[in-house]
């Protein structure tokens, strides 16, 4: 291996024990002087579901998982999966707008977000942008995270 990518990839491991050792938090309380930038895990039933990444306070960034907003990308996989519209699309049928305007899928999607909210997060911070990206990525396929997929042209990987 090329000795910079080792240096970006040295300690990923021990990031992870420490984002597992985290006492983990819901977003049903509130989240008080959280750090900025790195990488946060949600859990349920001690299964992790999804990894993500954030340059700002994870405070703001998991607040955005579960607010009103229509673009919160881990409740639209949940309610993808609930619902079977698992293809994106850029145009015609699948694509956010038209299944934002059905009904099934819409109460799905207000459903994952109420889910997420009762679901473990933990968080660990990482400020290079590099190591982040690695680290998510790392997190995700040791952990085996469902909801993360780094293809961005397909929402479920194919068997």
């Amino acid at each position: 291996m090329h000795e910079e990518f080792k240096k970006l990839t040295d300690g990923l491991d021990e990031k992870l024990r420490q984002l597992l050792r985290m006492v983990p938090l819901t977003l049903e309380q509130p989240i008080r002087n959280s750090p900025k930038g790195g990488v946060y895990l949600f859990t349920e039933n001690a299964v992790h579901l999804y990894v993500g990444r954030t340059k700002r306070l994870f405070s703001n960034r998991l607040r955005g998982h579960i607010n009103t907003a229509k673009d919160c990308p881990f409740a639209f996989r949940i309610a993808r999966k609930e619902t079977g519209f698992t293809k994106s699309a850029y145009s015609g049928d699948g694509t956010r707008r038209q299944l934002l305007s059905n009904p099934d899928f819409v109460s799905a999607y207000e459903a994952a977000k109420n889910r997420i909210k009762k679901m473990e997060v933990r968080w660990i911070q990482e400020s290079d942008p590099t190591r982040q990206a690695l680290l998510e990525i790392y997190v995700s396929v040791i952990l085996n995270t469902p909801f993360n997929d780094f293809d961005p042209h397909q929402i479920f990987p194919t068997p």
